[in-house]
């Protein structure tokens, strides 16, 4: 469902993996596969691993701020239990919740090129594929949107941008939010109660409530 640990689909990609194994040599340095079960009915799906964050950690949004965010939010609205710390050491448990990202792979400056968002969006695709009782898809950012409605055969266009908007694809409801960066949240371009309310309302659209 993934790719390999040293992938070579993206160049710019692997040769940043490879300047990154010789500054950090006991960090992860290679893609962030899915975390959580893949039974889930819920999908998040963020823009790609941090190189501080998931790039070292090996997690999904595991070692930087907007993880500390995203977990915290999860796990006041039910989404997760156990504790959470930043060096993914730690009892932390999705609840009917998987978490990947559009890119697998740390990019240069937290932005993948458009080429390298196409040659990771089969594994996107065999993420939500591998996922029999998925219902909801809440992609955080407009990369992650686009990524989405694309791996789902559909145009950016399908569904609007902005925090909290929604539309129904084939077979899954998709709702659009604001990324949970250091950035948006130092501006308040987005809050914790703003990402909390996605997570209520994802609840609210499930079929049933049990876990």
């Amino acid at each position: 469902m993934g790719p390999e640990h040293d992938c070579g689909l993206c160049p710019r990609l692997a040769a940043y993996r490879i300047a990154n194994r010789e500054a950090e040599p006991g960090w992860h340095n290679a893609p962030a596969l899915a975390f959580g079960p893949d039974k889930a009915r819920l999908l998040i799906v963020g823009l790609a691993p941090g190189r501080a964050g998931a790039n070292r950690t090996g997690r999904v949004f595991t070692g930087d701020a907007s993880g500390r965010i995203l977990f915290d939010v999860l796990l006041a609205t039910g989404w997760a239990s156990g504790h959470y710390s930043d060096d993914g050491q730690d009892d932390l448990r999705l609840a009917d919740c998987r978490i990947s990202n559009a890119v697998l792979c740390a990019p240069p400056g937290n932005r993948p090129l458009p080429e390298e968002q196409a040659a990771c969006r089969p594994f996107l695709k065999a993420t939500i594929g591998a996922m029999p009782h998925l219902e909801v898809i809440v992609t955080l950012g407009d990369v992650a949107r686009h990524n989405v409605l694309k791996a789902l055969g559909l145009s950016p266009a399908f569904m609007s941008a902005g925090h909290g908007s929604e539309a129904s694809a084939p077979g899954y409801r998709l709702i659009n939010a604001y990324h949970c960066s250091r950035l948006n949240m130092n501006t308040g371009r987005v809050t914790r109660d703003m990402l909390s309310d996605i997570f209520i309302r994802v609840r609210a659209l499930l079929k049933t409530t049990s876990f």
